[in-house]
């Protein structure tokens, strides 16, 4: 069940969403209230599920991994522990930033994220070593033009 967020509680998002390093004192200031109603309303976000873990992003050119691949996936198997295996795979690898089952043609994309794009094959040669796939087509970025975690509260 969603809980009721008013436009304190989603004043409090935004402005964590833009910095979550900020100081309960500047959350507070931001958003026009004191720093224990602030405190409470972020509790009770946490416990709801509505704030989940916090951590830090990080630049990925700036650590080298300047290759961004979206892989399409086609499958002729629903069965599932073929899916169960197929999402193992995926989630036991760390160069596969976001995987997303889809409606339509395509069964599955996937974000991946390598150093340098002949690192491609590598992780495609692996992946289909580990689990059948009837057809993959990789799309390469060539300029990331927008990326955010930021929801439109």
């Amino acid at each position: 069940m969603t809980p009721a967020i008013d436009d304190l509680d989603r004043r409090i998002l935004m402005a964590l969403q833009e910095d979550a390093d900020r100081s309960l004192d500047e959350i507070a200031r931001v958003v026009g209230s004191s720093k224990t109603p602030v405190w409470n309303r972020v509790r009770k976000l946490r416990a709801a599920g509505v704030i989940g873990r916090q951590t830090v992003l990080l630049d990925a050119e700036a650590l080298g991994f300047d290759a961004c691949f979206f892989v399409l996936v086609r499958t002729s198997e629903h069965a599932a522990d073929w899916h169960r295996r197929f999402t193992a795979t995926l989630r036991a690898r760390p160069e596969v930033q976001e995987a997303h089952r889809m409606a339509g043609e395509i069964d599955y994309i996937l974000k991946v994220r390598l150093k340098h794009a002949r690192d491609y094959d590598a992780f495609y040669q692996s992946l289909i070593a580990d689990v059948r796939i009837h057809q993959v087509t990789a799309l390469y970025s060539m300029e990331e033009i927008k990326a955010t975690t930021v929801l439109p509260l």
